[in-house]
């Protein structure tokens, strides 16, 4: 089984970077260039033969149509799985944060100058993966044997795979969706109109952008302001060092990613910014009067942000995104 990650390439559009008048999703188009990542990764559960499954639906009298089950064919939690399974989640992890919103499922779109940097990054955790297999390959046998005396009757030892190299991996490559230049020559208008439809899939991708950056604050911001002003048994709530960090974390993706699309939501995030930049979580936790102007403040930009995302209704497109 593999999961795909793809941030849309890189199509021909006018020089825009330098045009004021262009528009924010031509300057996207120009900006940003594409990346396809792919992680091959086994499957750790197998569902029951017809069979296995009419037995289980007889032991609770069960209609067999009312009934799925599968079996688990690896312990998950084993050290040396959940090794590998930690670099695949740095690897995901590293392409969401590096990356911007598309208007279909698994597609991304990355800054071009930020290629170089994500080609190496990549290189080092393909490496860190290798590693984490080389380690789990010692102890394959220990967790087949395991998984025999879980499973019973349900254990065949045609679902386990003697290569198990060959199940990981991670690849990734830069592709291009640009109109191919034939066409040009074949039906310009075919061309242009194809052109056309990947500016058209650009401006989407501004929207996209913008909601994700506010649907991240608000909930980043609601959740710290309803740590800082709730109580449990009259004591201020606990509250993770993270609640905060969080915030300091956005502000910096916010930074690198941001497309300057919308002004009013630029300033929220520096209204949140200033409020958050300079505090520390043990003032916060020390200081009742700090804690209470930041809840106040906190509480203003939630209510900016949530008067911002009704004047703009979310587009259906976005839960396809998703």
């Amino acid at each position: 089984m593999s999961t795909t990650f793809t941030t849309l390439p890189s199509t021909q559009v006018p020089e825009t970077i330098d045009n004021p008048m262009a528009s924010v999703g031509e300057r996207l188009q120009t900006e940003t260039t594409a990346v396809r990542l792919k992680i091959h990764w086994p499957s750790v559960r197998k569902t029951l033969s017809s069979d296995q499954t009419r037995l289980a639906a007889g032991t609770f009298d069960a209609d067999t149509k009312s009934l799925s089950a599968s079996k688990k064919l690896i312990d998950t939690s084993h050290p040396a799985f959940r090794a590998a399974t930690a670099v695949r989640k740095q690897a995901a992890d590293y392409w969401k944060a590096n990356t911007l919103p598309y208007t279909e499922p698994g597609m991304r779109l990355i800054r071009r100058a930020e290629v170089a940097t994500f080609d190496v990054f990549m290189t080092s955790v393909k490496g860190e993966l290798n590693e984490a297999v080389e380690q789990l390959e010692n102890h394959y046998d220990e967790l087949v044997d395991q998984a025999r005396d879980r499973l019973g009757d349900l254990f065949n030892a045609g679902d386990y795979d003697p290569n198990l190299k060959q199940l990981f991996g991670i690849e990734w490559d830069y592709p291009s969706c640009r109109p191919p230049e034939y066409l040009l020559q074949v039906s310009p208008q075919l061309y242009y109109s194809e052109c056309a439809r990947v500016q058209r899939r650009f401006d989407e991708a501004v929207k996209l952008a913008e909601q994700a950056f506010a649907d991240e604050l608000e909930q980043l911001v609601s959740h710290l302001a309803e740590r800082l002003s709730g109580q449990d048994d009259g004591s201020p709530k606990v509250f993770r060092d993270s609640a905060v960090t969080n915030l300091l974390e956005f502000f910096d993706r916010f930074g690198r990613l941001n497309i300057r699309s919308d002004e009013q939501l630029d300033r929220l995030v520096e209204d949140a910014r200033q409020i958050i930049g300079n505090v520390q979580p043990s003032e916060l936790r020390d200081q009742a009067g700090l804690r209470q102007r930041v809840v106040s403040q906190l509480s203003r930009v939630e209510a900016s942000l949530e008067g911002w995302m009704t004047d703009r209704p979310r587009r259906s497109i976005l839960r396809r995104s998703r």
